[in-house]
């Protein structure tokens, strides 16, 4: 059975794409099968894992809608060697016409159980809002991995994702939970990085990931070749924390 994983933060740029690109391939290097949803109607996710989003057959926006299967409108990344369940603009359109659908806040956890048996892990690239999007990422999802920048906003935003993450457990998806906080873009000079990781260790304990993702331009160069960090550079130091991280994601899953 798949783990589900929703990777996500209300608060923009603090890198949910990049995260769920590179641990996808990550992953797979550590000979797991991978599915990557992306829900994010920009498809950032979809072009960073080399998959051009303007000329794909089918897209996550047929899955949600019902005009297709995930095993129909998935995608193969020969980049990162994982399948991609795409997204482009169409995508927005979703919002509306779920409105009126039942089991609006289920469709992708429905589309999903159909091919749960074929990975190993199956991760959510979530927009920056709690939109319709989010919340059939959240309600599909085992659990949340939240990228946190170590920057002082960045705390104001996960009270908030935190709140959010309760009411859709209580309401929604009683099986959801945070899995763990990943510090990225991570600058060990800085006094307030230092500061705020220690904050978050302090306050979450456990929860927050061994693994610290530095902030690295080979990671940020990346999606303009169409490639996961992690095969773009494999021995950059940003693609070194993702291979650490996706071990232990693997390590910590065993746990839960």
């Amino acid at each position: 059975m798949a783990r589900i994983f929703a990777v996500a933060n209300q608060k923009g740029g603090v890198g949910k794409t990049t995260t769920t690109v590179n641990l996808a391939a990550a992953l797979v290097k550590h000979g797991q099968r991978v599915l990557l949803v992306d829900l994010d109607p920009q498809g950032n996710a979809t072009m960073g894992s080399g998959i051009d989003k303007r000329s794909v057959p089918g897209t996550v926006y047929q899955v949600l809608i019902g005009q297709a299967s995930v095993t129909e409108a998935r995608v193969f990344s020969e980049a990162g060697a994982f399948d991609v369940l795409a997204a482009n603009r169409e995508l927005a359109g979703a919002e509306v016409e779920l409105v009126q659908v039942d089991n609006r806040e289920g469709r992708l956890k429905e589309a999903l159980a159909l091919v749960d048996a074929n990975y190993d892990f199956i991760l959510i690239d979530c927009p920056p809002s709690l939109s319709m999007l989010t919340l059939n990422g959240l309600c599909a999802a085992h659990g949340v991995v939240i990228p946190m920048q170590c920057e002082y906003y960045a705390l104001e935003g996960l009270s908030d994702l935190v709140a959010t993450i309760k009411q859709v457990h209580g309401k929604l998806n009683r099986d959801l939970k945070i899995i763990g906080l990943l510090r990225v873009m991570f600058d060990p000079r800085s006094t307030l990085s230092q500061q705020v990781s220690a904050q978050l260790e302090a306050h979450f304990g456990g929860k927050v990931f061994n693994a610290i993702i530095p902030r690295n331009v080979r990671l940020a160069e990346a999606p303009s070749h169409g490639l996961p960090g992690v095969v773009f550079d494999p021995m950059s130091k940003g693609a070194l924390g993702y291979l650490s991280f996706a071990a232990e994601m693997i390590d910590r899953i065993k746990t839960l």
